[in-house]
């Protein structure tokens, strides 16, 4: 069962493969969710500080009867925090909400701001400030494992170049017919592990027709093709769902994509839509 089954991060701590996204799930919500993948078996659970649920994620995790040391427990530095002292602060007020114990992994959101995201200004200087915040928390024990978001291979070259730690994790927009194959060999090659967040592209693969036609071969659901595409990939999934039903279906993944069927799944294109607004569906990224 794919819940059951790990990664294991540069410095030798096991991830889940698969976790529980939360963006979007409002606080008073989240932790009923999470209450709920918990119950399925989901041993992963995933926020960020500009999800404003952390507190909900950790009462849903604290109320859910499966002891702490078995949940690995993500969330991230704000985009918008770029000096050592603010992300250190932040780091402990997440620590607080979550009121979980030491995190299991943090990451920076982005390597940019969101109102400025691929924007001109790079923020390299600001960037391995907010790192060396998380190297510090690392070395501490506020947290196990640390990583970055949404960072491009020359952000990637900018933490690695002088970094105490060298990044565990890189979270980014992968799924099918959105795969940046250059980015996901740099971090394989450099120890850190790929995760792919919205591997449903936001739910906008549910409209997809070529994705039908590609699930019904296997005789699964749209999503059940999309995260066991992510997971043929060697990426951690992060599918995000309020609905049990949904929650306790994506996981129900016992088929394998053959490699022809995965080289056309990279190639089919997605109409992000009205989530085009959102900084890291815009087509204007790059």
């Amino acid at each position: 069962m794919v819940l059951n089954e790990t990664y294991t991060l540069s410095n030798g701590l096991s991830i889940p493969k698969v976790g529980l996204g939360t963006w979007l799930i409002p606080d008073e919500e989240v932790a009923s969710a999470v209450k709920s993948a918990i119950g399925v078996g989901y041993r992963h659970i995933d926020t960020a500080q500009a999800y404003g649920n952390e507190r909900g994620v950790g009462e849903g995790i604290r109320s859910s009867g499966v002891p702490r040391e078995q949940i690995f427990i993500t969330t991230k530095v704000a985009a918008e925090i770029k000096n050592y002292d603010l992300a250190a602060a932040s780091i402990d007020e997440s620590l607080k909400k979550l009121d979980c114990g030491p995190a299991d992994l943090i990451i920076i959101h982005c390597p940019q701001p969101w109102a400025e995201f691929r924007g001109a200004k790079r923020y390299f200087k600001e960037n391995k400030e907010v790192w060396k915040a998380l190297e510090d928390a690392y070395l501490a024990g506020k947290v196990k494992s640390i990583g970055v978001s949404n960072f491009l291979i020359d952000d990637l070259e900018n933490i690695l170049e002088d970094c105490r730690i060298k990044p565990m994790v890189n979270q980014i927009l992968l799924h099918i017919g959105e795969t940046p194959s250059s980015l996901v060999k740099f971090c394989k090659q450099n120890d850190i592990l790929v995760e792919a967040y919205s591997p449903i592209a936001h739910g906008k693969a549910l409209n997809n027709e070529e994705l039908a036609r590609m699930a019904a071969k296997y005789g699964v659901t749209i999503p059940q093709l999309c995260i066991q595409y992510t997971l043929q990939l060697e990426t951690v999934s992060l599918p995000k769902s309020s609905n049990p039903d949904h929650i306790r279906s994506n996981v129900q993944l016992d088929f394998t994509i053959s490699q022809e069927d995965m080289a056309g799944l990279e190639n089919i294109g997605q109409d992000y839509g009205e989530d085009s607004r959102w900084p890291v569906f815009s087509r204007k990224k790059n």
